[in-house]
């Protein structure tokens, strides 16, 4: 799996897997007993670790023809219930690199947006066509293309929403803040040369 996104985010591509059902909510994405792991290194591990435990190996997270997959393809108010910035985080680190969907809960987007994973929208009858081209097909390669704003595979093309603000910050990598201070490194240390108790500041005392 590619490195974890930085910087402008453009695109996405890959091929996709499914997860079908209204109201996801992050405690299924992410289990609470995995909240007290000191960093999120192992989360990738244990994404929907209740649900594929149910299912025995059926789970689309367990399934082969799904294995590498970067795009996941859901249904309504995904990512509903506690704010944990785990469950993007545990999505992330499986290998998803992009989301689309009928819709999204609010805080749920906007932790996905600040790890750069864009959240598009299409639909209810769009996202039903997409799920079956994918279960259909699941070596099929799509694209998420944030500048014409469309999911697209060889066969399929299909129009998706993001609005306005998010878009631009992916689009721009404004969404990156260590990029952003990686980048303006001269700007931030001409700021800390300037302000006074991070350099000499009682000193002459």
């Amino acid at each position: 799996m590619s490195t974890f996104p930085n910087g402008a985010v453009q695109n996405v591509s890959g091929t996709a897997l499914i997860i079908q059902g209204e109201d996801i909510d992050t405690d299924r994405i992410i289990p609470a007993r995995f909240l007290k792991c000191v960093s999120f290194d192992a989360l990738g591990d244990q994404v929907f670790a209740d649900d594929r435990l149910e299912l025995a190996g059926e789970h689309p997270f367990d399934q082969e023809r799904f294995k590498g997959a970067s795009i996941l393809i859901v249904n309504g108010n995904f990512g509903c219930g506690s704010s944990r910035e785990h469950a993007p985080q545990a999505l992330m680190r499986w290998g998803i690199r992009a989301v689309v969907g009928v819709s999204f809960a609010e805080i749920f987007f906007g932790n996905c947006l600040a790890l750069g994973i864009p959240c598009a929208t299409a639909s209810p009858d769009q996202i039903l066509a997409i799920q079956a081209s994918v279960n259909d097909d699941a070596t099929r390669h799509w694209t998420l293309d944030l500048d014409e704003m469309a999911l697209a595979s060889d066969q399929d093309r299909w129009e998706v929403t993001i609005e306005a603000g998010p878009r631009d910050m992916l689009l721009s990598g404004r969404w990156d803040a260590t990029s952003q201070l990686l980048d303006n490194s001269s700007k931030v240390a001409s700021l800390m040369h300037s302000i006074p108790y991070l350099n000499d500041f009682g000193a002459s005392g």
